[in-house]
């Protein structure tokens, strides 16, 4: 079943050379899973459980409460309330998941709402080519938009079939597959259009720009 309870069907999928099997947006869910890739990139080792990494600040969540702000380099700025960022067309990525410190987990299924989506109704202007990711504990990070417009990068709020978990980065983080973790914003509460890109809280501190697992592409020095 979808998250809103409806019965799924089988889906077109497309697997891709990261190991990441992606559900083509229009089609419900299905229950048949393809088994993703398992390609363990250089340096790092494989765990079953998924180690909690942050600055030490877990924003609280409220429903009612929460929201999404779209905004910068766009001409219609737009506000989502949960239940309304929830109501939005969804996708279905399975893919590994890369940390930087060394583990990776294989085979995680992720709900959300592509990015590409959010920039056409915010309808960014011709001269964006970044976006900013600002969160709830004053996290940043930033990427190109031609990363961001893959159909596997979700603002994600479901994994493995329930609400990502707070510790994980719940109610909604960014799920940039191809990445290290540290370019998959937890706790997203902002998503900035930019014309020039901002370098976000690991970068400036000598963290890699594009953080490439396959090139073990971990430092920018």
């Amino acid at each position: 079943m979808d998250p809103r309870g409806t019965p799924a069907s089988r889906s077109p999928r497309v697997q891709t050379n990261m190991g990441t099997t992606i559900y083509i947006e229009g089609f419900q869910w299905s229950y048949l899973l393809m088994v993703a890739e398992r390609r363990l990139p250089p340096g790092q080792r494989e765990v079953r459980k998924w180690p909690r990494l942050d600055l030490g600040i877990v924003p609280r969540f409220d429903p009612k409460e929460w929201d999404l702000r779209v905004d910068g380099s766009v001409e219609n700025p737009m506000r989502f309330t949960y239940e309304e960022f929830l109501r939005l067309p969804s996708a279905k990525v399975v893919s590994p998941f890369h940390c930087v410190t060394g583990w990776t987990t294989f085979d995680n299924e992720w709900v959300g709402v592509t990015v590409k989506e959010v920039a056409e109704r915010s309808q960014i202007r011709p001269t964006a080519r970044f976006a900013t990711f600002r969160c709830g504990d004053g996290y940043t990070t930033s990427h190109p938009l031609n990363v961001l417009y893959d159909s596997d990068v979700l603002l994600t709020y479901q994994w493995d079939g329930k609400p990502l978990p707070i510790e994980h980065g719940g109610p909604v983080r960014l799920l940039v597959p191809k990445r290290y973790a540290y370019k998959s914003a937890k706790w997203v509460r902002a998503v900035t259009f930019t014309d020039e890109e901002e370098l976000g809280y690991w970068e400036v501190r000598g963290y890699s720009n594009t953080a490439d697992p396959l090139t073990e592409d971990r430092y920018s020095f």
